[in-house]
């Protein structure tokens, strides 16, 4: 039986390698590449197709939760399992609206990366267990019982791309830059961010990205 190829997405060096040494002692699993954020990822799944993603949630450039979406959207076939620090349950709602099939706490055992991959190759999803399943589902039904869509699904992927740098302290200029779009464009982006989360400045924006999980976070 072929070995179930597995891109690792991670910004932190040594948690890549911690990580990687795991790995190596399964004969089912195989690291087929790295990346350091989502944008880097995106291109190496289209060209190293691994059946699982295991992804860091906070990363510079595009997060977690904006790659596992496009992931989800680009690549219906690829799994996606999160790593993080983060046991908020905003950041696990983000996630599992955006597609991933698990959530993993870094600080866990290491066993549950395994568990979650495993799971998510076989169809199913795995939560750390401090992160409690019933408490997601109710925080899903209160959602929507309430008719509170997130305002984040209202945005594109790439206004969503431009408030995380917005967020990451990036001017408008380097915004472009790295995008490789226009200062206008840029900055018509933020409009319709401002108009579409109804906020009224660029503070505000800032705020809304760092309640969401969507700016990079210290570690």
């Amino acid at each position: 039986m072929p070995k179930a190829r597995v891109l690792l997405v991670e910004d932190h060096i040594v948690v890549r390698q911690g990580i990687k040494a795991l790995l190596s002692d399964e004969s089912d699993l195989e690291i087929v590449g790295e990346a350091d954020n989502g944008r880097e990822a995106l291109p190496l799944i289209e060209k190293l197709q691994p059946n699982v993603v295991l992804m860091d949630i906070s990363m510079p450039g595009m997060n977690g939760i904006e790659a596992t979406r496009q992931v989800r959207q680009r690549f219906p076939e690829v799994k996606v399992v999160i790593l993080s620090m983060h046991a908020n349950e905003e950041y696990v709602f983000q996630v599992l609206r955006a597609g991933a099939s698990g959530y993993v706490l870094k600080q866990s055992d290491s066993s549950e990366v395994l568990t979650a991959i495993h799971a998510a190759l076989s169809g199913g999803s795995f939560l750390s267990p401090p992160i409690s399943r019933a408490v997601i589902d109710d925080y899903v039904h209160r959602a929507e019982v309430r008719g509170q869509g997130d305002n984040l699904d209202l945005l594109t992927s790439r206004e969503r791309e431009v408030l995380q740098l917005l967020a990451e302290g990036l001017s408008n200029k380097e915004i472009a830059e790295q995008l490789s779009i226009s200062i206008k464009t840029v900055e018509t982006h933020r409009s319709n961010m401002m108009s579409k989360l109804e906020v009224s400045n660029k503070t505000d924006l800032i705020k809304y990205a760092l309640r969401k999980g969507w700016a990079t976070l210290e570690e």
